[in-house]
């Protein structure tokens, strides 16, 4: 993982997009990115998982900016959503459900 953070960002600084790379312009990029993933599955369900992959492959890199931009550790964060959720969908309750945890 920190492997391919670093050639993420060494593609970013070799380009010198950083400056461009603030939280409001990325959390914009995100949005977009994932509404152009969301497009390949608006009125079928058939995708073309190439198309697919592209997209959620620019949703991925622009969160690894957002990260890199307010010196956020990928992991870390990603660790302590993980335990918050545990504690809101105990398996006991969540398993097999798609309820949201206010309704468990």
């Amino acid at each position: 993982m920190e492997e391919l953070f670093e050639e993420i960002i060494l593609f970013q600084k070799e380009r010198d997009w950083k400056k461009f790379h603030t939280p409001e312009n990325l959390a914009k990029s995100i949005s977009i990115e994932s509404a152009e993933l969301l497009e390949h599955f608006q009125w079928q369900k058939e995708y073309n998982i190439d198309e697919v992959a592209e997209e959620l492959a620019d949703v991925l890199i622009y969160c690894f900016y957002m990260a890199d931009s307010l010196d956020l550790d990928i992991k870390e964060i990603i660790l302590n959503k993980m335990e918050k959720n545990a504690l809101k969908y105990p398996v006991d309750r969540s398993r097999g459900n798609a309820k949201k945890y206010t309704e468990l």
